[in-house]
């Protein structure tokens, strides 16, 4: 079995699979974090506006944490450190490049978004787009693959040697899971009327235990304490810690918004 092409040609244009599929990624992000505010009754005009910015400031802090985390590898050779096309984007840096920046864009928002229940509609957001993203860009980037492998799920990679775990098909089907049970715990948290931002953390800590344990079976050298899987323990501790907070403030700030009914006017598109 051959390997799925990294690039393809259209007449003098070299279009890169990895590229493509994180373009559909944002695209379905753009789409489904804007149906979402809508169902939820918050404005989008912000989202409009502020979407690309925050897209570009992900792909610079993903690509930044990357490269400072393969920091010998670029010494090496510096100028790979703009071949983005051939990956090497960091979930973590991703997050702190573009949370900031929506942040930003909330505050300036007219009329004004809360932020932590916005991180709340947005949280499930994220996790679909990953298992979309996972799917589309890992998996047709060059030396996708995870650790090699004989068994019978391996698959061949460009760059790589011999069969590997497909890791980027089995965190997409993760990243999906997440998705599901955070859906099922910001209707349980609005039941409860925990605090507004108690789901964007829970889904923090899922993403945290997700990300420690891809690490730790399927890709980190060396197996154990890898930068991932310590930042993941991290935040998975301060999810944690976080979330009995916001238990003991349970009914003294305000709550995990439920979706409103049709007959409230409000339309998902």
């Amino acid at each position: 079995m051959k390997p799925i092409p990294v690039a393809f040609h259209i007449g003098p244009l070299v279009l890169h699979t990895y590229g493509l599929g994180l373009g559909v990624t944002f695209w379905f992000a753009y789409w489904y974090l804007g149906r979402r505010f809508r169902r939820f009754g918050l404005p989008t005009q912000w989202l409009e506006r502020g979407f690309i910015p925050i897209i570009v400031m992900a792909i610079v802090g993903a690509r930044i944490v990357h490269v400072v985390a393969n920091a010998p590898v670029y010494l090496h050779d510096p100028i790979t450190i703009l071949e983005v096309w051939q990956g090497g984007l960091s979930s973590y840096g991703g997050l702190a490049g573009g949370i900031p920046t929506a942040v930003w864009f909330l505050r300036r928002s007219s009329p004004p978004v809360d932020f932590r229940r916005a991180i709340d509609v947005a949280a499930p957001v994220l996790l679909a787009s990953w298992s979309l993203g996972r799917l589309l860009g890992p998996q047709l980037m060059y030396a996708g693959g995870g650790l090699p492998t004989n068994a019978w799920y391996g698959m061949y990679y460009a760059g790589e040697v011999g069969k590997r775990i497909p890791v980027p098909l089995f965190q997409s089907a993760e990243d999906f899971l997440c998705f599901l049970i955070t859906l099922w715990v910001a209707q349980r948290f609005a039941r409860l009327q925990m605090p507004s931002g108690s789901v964007a953390v829970a889904a923090l800590g899922l993403w945290s235990i997700e990300r420690f344990f891809d690490e730790y079976l399927w890709l980190a050298r060396p197996r154990v304490w890898d930068a991932v899987e310590v930042f993941a323990l991290l935040c998975l501790a301060a999810s944690i810690v976080t979330l009995a907070v916001l238990v003991r403030r349970r009914g003294s700030a305000p709550t995990v918004a439920r979706a409103p009914l049709a007959s409230t006017g409000v339309r998902d598109r």
